[in-house]
C-alpha cells in the first residue's frame, strides 16, 4: 500500500485560518491518506495547531498533529496526548523541534525524539501510530551520517511506526540513507517529503535553514528567470514531477507534500503522477 499525504501549518490570523480551511476542502478532494499540521518550537504555535487540527478534522479528514518535545513538560505533552485521544486523532509526527534560545529544567526531560517516542508510547501505548522525522541529506546538527542514522533507528527502536523525510532534490540521497537504515535491520516505512518550488526566495531561506540542498543547476535556471514568477513555477513543477517520478519507481512507498497552505501546486503534481484519488 503507498502512502500519501499532505502537511500545513497553523495559521497566524482568523484570514489565513479561514483560507486553510479552503485548501483543505480543495485538497481533501484527492482523498490523501491525512493532513498533517505542524507544531512551533517550544510550543510556540499549540493553541493555533490545536485549532488547525480541529478545523481540518471538522472538515471530515483525517489529521496527524505535529508534536515537538524540546522546551514542553512532560505534563504539558501528556494533556495535548489525553486531549488529542478524546478528539479521536490516532496519528502524530513526534519531532524533538528547534532547540531553545534557553535552556531550562523543563526542555530537559524530553531532549531528543527518540525521548519523545517512549515517553508517547508509555503515556498511551499503541493508540497513536506515530511517524518521525528522517534527514536524508543528514541532519544539520548530527556528528556525521552515521549518528544521524543511528539516531533515526533509536527512534524506531523506542516505537516509531514510520517515517517522513525533509524535503531534498536529489533522489540517490534518499535512496542511500534507505540503505544505510535497512542494513541496520531497521525496516519501517521512510516517506520522502516533497516541497513544491514555487518562491525560489522562500525555497532557499527554508533550505538554508534546515540544511536541505538546493542543486546549482536549479538555482542558476530559477536566477535566468529573473522575476518570471509563471516560469519558475512551470520549471519547478517539471523538476518536482521528475524528481517525485522516480522515487516511486525506485520503491518509496509514497509521498509527502510540504504544502505552505496552498492547493495548486500539490494538486498538479499529484495530478502529474496520476496518484490515486
Amino acid at each position: 500500500m503507498s502512502h500519501f499525504s499532505i502537511e500545513f501549518f497553523p495559521a497566524k490570523t482568523d484570514v489565513g485560518a479561514e483560507k486553510l480551511r479552503e485548501v483543505a476542502r480543495r485538497l481533501g478532494a484527492v482523498n490523501p491518506e491525512f493532513f498533517s499540521v505542524t507544531y512551533g518550537a517550544g510550543g510556540s504555535t499549540r493553541d493555533r495547531t490545536l485549532g488547525a487540527v480541529r478545523d481540518v478534522q471538522a472538515l471530515g479528514y483525517a489529521v496527524a498533529p505535529h508534536l515537538s518535545c524540546v522546551g514542553d513538560s512532560k505534563a504539558e505533552i501528556a494533556e495535548l496526548l489525553d486531549g488529542y485521544r478524546e478528539m479521536g486523532i490516532d496519528r502524530l509526527v513526534a519531532l524533538r523541534g528547534d532547540l531553545p534560545a534557553e535552556v531550562t529544567a523543563r526542555s530537559k526531560e524530553l531532549p531528543y525524539a527518540a525521548d519523545l517516542v517512549r515517553y508517547i508510547r508509555e503515556h498511551s501505548g499503541d493508540h497513536f501510530k506515530i511517524e518521525v522525522a528522517a534527514y536524508p541529506e543528514c541532519h544539520p546538527q548530527a556528528a556525521s551520517l552515521a549518528d544521524d542514522v543511528r539516531n533515526f533507528v533509536a527512534k524506531a527502536n523506542a516505537g516509531a511506526n514510520s517515517a517522513i523525510t525533509q524535503y531534498f532534490f536529489n533522489a540517490d540521497s534518499y535512496f542511500h540513507f534507505v540503505d544505510r537504515v535497512r542494513a541496520t535491520g531497521c525496516d519501517i516505512a521512510i516517506i520522502p517529503g516533497i516541497m513544491p518550488i514555487t518562491n525560489f526566495k522562500n525555497l532557499v531561506r527554508f533550505s538554508d535553514a534546515c540544511g536541505a540542498e538546493v542543486p546549482r543547476w536549479i538555482r542558476q535556471q530559477i536566477a535566468s528567470y529573473g522575476n518570471d514568477s509563471a516560469s519558475i513555477i512551470a520549471f519547478g513543477e517539471e523538476v518536482i514531477t521528475r524528481l517525485s517520478q522516480q522515487l516511486l519507481d525506485g520503491g518509496a512507498p509514497g509521498l509527502h507534500f510540504y504544502s505552505m497552505n496552498q492547493a495548486e501546486p500539490t494538486l498538479a503534481l499529484w495530478n502529474n503522477l496520476g496518484l490515486p484519488r
